[in-house]
Order: structure tokens, then sequence, then C-alpha cells
């Protein structure tokens, strides 16, 4: 798992390699990854936006940015969190992810709150030691 706190908002990721909707004959490999968004601060916040930059093994980089995630904008209470889950396909056995959540804060306040970067492993990939 990964792990990172900004502006006392913890965000925890565990990756996971789907098997089963990944064809590496075809160059398409699957993850789906598990993240937990805590507000360990005295505000109450609300994600209002995510960013996302997702580089495959051959470095190309793909940058997602939307509303809120899997079509929510979730409320955090201070001591609540909130958990989904989502996915990304790639055309290599590896790659990562990083990004950040667009948070609003009291007053209508913004600030970002980093998403750690995560490693996509897959079985496929061939390991090296030099």
């Amino acid at each position: 798992m990964y792990s990172e706190t900004t502006h006392a908002i913890r965000v925890t990721v565990k990756p996971f390699y789907l098997e089963d909707q990944s064809s590496p004959a075809e160059n398409h490999y699957v993850w789906a990854y598990h993240v937990k968004i805590e507000n360990t601060g005295s505000e109450k916040v609300q994600l209002r936006t995510r960013h996302w930059r997702i580089t495959d093994a051959l470095g190309r980089v793909q940058e997602v940015r939307g509303p809120g995630v899997v079509g929510e904008q979730p409320v955090l209470e201070p001591g609540k969190s909130f958990e989904y889950t989502s996915g990304t396909p790639l055309p290599t056995p590896s790659g990562i992810m990083v990004g950040s959540y667009q948070m609003e804060g009291p007053g209508g306040r913004m600030f970002d709150v980093r998403i750690p970067a995560f490693s996509l492993d897959s079985p496929h990939q061939p390991v090296r030691l030099n």
C-alpha cells in the first residue's frame, strides 16, 4: 500500500493486477486500485476534482482530469473517510500512477491533496537484475 498526507487529508492506495481482464498477447494489461481518503483534520472538506498522470513502461504519459471520483464529490467530515475502487488499462506490463485531488475547505478555500505515486506491476513484467 502507498500512503501520503497533505493538509490533514490522508490518501492510501492499493493497486492490484486484474489477470482476468488482461490479455498479454494483445498488449492489454488492466489494474484496479482501491483508494481511501481520510480527513484527519478538524474541518469539513469536499473533493471537487481529480488529476492523474499515468505513465506506461515506455514512458508514454496519459493525463486524466475531471470532476470528483467515480461520479461523486464526497464531503468528508473531520474523522471520516471515503473509499472507492477504479481501474486503468495499459499497453505495457507495468507502469506508474500519481496524482492529486482538489479539495474545497471552509469558506470556499481550494487546496490540492497529493495522491502518492504507486507502481502498476503485472506478473508478465520481466525482472532484470543488474
